[in-house]
């Protein structure tokens, strides 16, 4: 829940309310005078990163009964977007940076940095989604496969990988696919798998095992 929580508002929540990306002047002072929370999802992203690395290992536990080789493999690629996903704050931190020093310099070039940090930060995001997705595929077999997780979270978890892939490779090969709308939709897929297991394990799960 801690991953969900952190991870919407960081990446779903504060980006909506702060960054408008064919606009460097809005999206500067949208941060300026909203500085604090700027760094409120600096903060959140760091939780949810470490958080995110105690998911897997909860996981493997839970499902190195089903097939210890893909539990194995699911924590790993799980954990490896961690140390990408981090060092990509660096330019949050560069952005935190032109805000201090926006007095010294031509406000001009201050807007234009401001969106070449956080477009880096968004390709940054985007290299963390084959992990993202590389994962969901062996969680999700191991979700089907399980008995005691419901066989349709396992699926949407298996499309949710090839959703994140299909969406990265789409953006990296076309500069024109995300205006598709495509992305949208198949963004869908491993957020439905995700947040369908996370409360599955604390409502249902729970009360299983309370039996």
């Amino acid at each position: 829940m801690v991953v969900v929580v952190t991870g919407m508002f960081s990446l779903a929540y504060v980006p909506k309310q702060l960054f408008v990306w064919d606009s460097p002047s809005t999206t500067f002072d949208n941060i300026l005078h909203n500085e604090t929370l700027f760094r409120y999802s600096i903060a959140s992203s760091v939780i949810c990163y470490i958080a995110f690395i105690l998911l897997p290992v909860f996981l493997h536990q839970l499902l190195e009964s089903v097939n210890s080789f893909y539990a194995k493999i699911m924590a790993v690629l799980a954990i490896s977007s961690v140390p990408i996903s981090l060092i990509n704050l660096q330019h949050k931190y560069a952005v935190l940076s032109l805000i201090d020093t926006a007095k010294q310099q031509n406000i001009q070039e201050i807007h234009q940095q401001t969106m070449l940090y956080l477009n880096q930060y968004d390709n940054g995001i985007l290299i963390a989604t084959i992990f993202w997705g590389l994962w969901l595929l062996p969680f999700g077999y191991l979700v089907y496969k399980s008995g005691f997780l419901p066989k349709i979270l396992g699926i949407f978890l298996m499309l949710g990988c090839f959703g994140y892939l299909t969406n990265f490779f789409g953006n990296t090969l076309s500069g024109n696919y995300g205006k598709s709308g495509i992305s949208q939709y198949l963004g869908l897929l491993p957020a439905i798998g995700e947040i369908g297991t996370c409360f599955w394990l604390l409502l249902v799960g729970v009360k299983q095992k309370q039996i």
